[in-house]
C-alpha cells in the first residue's frame, strides 16, 4: 500500500517527534521531511513534494498561518493540516481563508488525527475545535457573506477578535493571569495572544502600545466595541 507523504512543521523537537512516531506507528504514514518554522517548512516541501504538510500556528521567522497561505497560492499539490494548541474560532477562520484544508487540536486524539488525514489525503476538509459544522461548510461550499464580512471587520488592524478582546484587557490595566481567569485560558495561551498583539501593532511593551492607542483614536474605537 502507497503511504501518505508529510512533512512536519513545529518549533519543538520534542512535538514532532511525537507526532512522528504516533503517524508512522499507524502504517499508512510516512514522515519524509520536518521543519522548525514557516519558512523552512515551505523549502521542504518544495523540495520533497509530500502529500500533507503539518504545520503548527506559533513558530519563529514565519507563522504556520502565513506559510500555508504561501504554500496554498502558490498552487501547489500539498496539502496542509493546521496542528495547534489554539481552539479560537478566529483561528480557524483565518486558517480557512489561508486555504488550509484542516485544523486540529494537539489534544486530539490517534484515531481523529488519522481521519483528518485521510480525509485531507481523499480531497476532502476536515476541521475541528470551537466551531460549528454548519459554519465551517457554509465558508467552504458558499463562502457566505456575513462570515466574510465578519472576518474583515476583525481583521480592519488584523487582530483577531480574542486578541482585540485581550488588547482592550490590558489596555484596561489588567494582568495576563487576570486575563487568562476571565477568560477561562491558560497564562501561556494569553501570554500568545500578547505576544502576537505587541508584533502586529509594532510595539515592544505595554508603554509603546498605550501611546499608540493615545495616537492612533481609530485603533482605540476599534477594541472599544470588543
Amino acid at each position: 500500500m502507497e503511504k501518505i507523504t508529510v512533512v512536519l512543521a513545529d518549533d519543538h523537537l520534542v512535538v514532532r517527534s511525537g507526532i512522528k512516531n504516533l503517524l508512522e506507528n499507524e502504517g499508512e504514514v510516512k514522515v519524509i521531511g520536518e521543519a522548525s518554522n514557516g519558512e523552512e517548512a515551505l523549502e521542504v516541501v518544495k523540495k520533497l513534494k509530500p502529500d500533507l504538510l503539518i504545520i503548527d500556528i506559533r513558530m519563529p521567522v514565519m507563522n504556520g498561518l502565513d506559510a500555508t497561505k504561501k504554500l496554498t497560492s502558490n498552487d501547489s499539490s500539498t496539502k496542509a493540516l493546521i496542528l495547534s494548541m489554539h481552539d479560537d474560532e478566529d483561528y480557524i477562520l483565518q486558517s480557512i481563508e489561508s486555504g488550509a484544508s484542516g485544523y486540529l487540536l494537539k489534544d486530539t486524539s490517534k484515531e481523529e488525527f488519522m481521519k483528518a488525514i485521510r480525509a485531507i489525503h481523499h480531497g476532502g476538509k476536515y476541521f475541528s475545535g470551537d466551531i460549528s459544522q454548519v459554519l465551517v461548510n457554509s465558508y467552504l461550499n458558499v463562502r457566505d457573506r456575513k462570515v466574510t464580512q465578519k472576518i474583515s471587520a476583525i481583521n480592519e488592524y488584523d487582530i483577531t477578535k480574542r486578541e482585540k478582546q485581550i488588547l482592550k484587557m490590558i489596555a484596561d490595566g489588567i494582568g495576563n493571569k487576570e486575563i487568562a481567569e476571565q477568560l477561562g485560558k491558560s497564562i501561556r495561551t494569553i501570554e500568545t495572544h500578547r505576544f502576537n498583539i505587541m508584533k502586529k501593532l509594532k510595539v515592544n511593551n505595554v508603554v509603546e502600545l498605550l501611546k499608540k492607542l493615545e495616537d492612533e483614536p481609530g485603533l482605540k474605537q476599534h477594541i472599544e466595541s470588543a
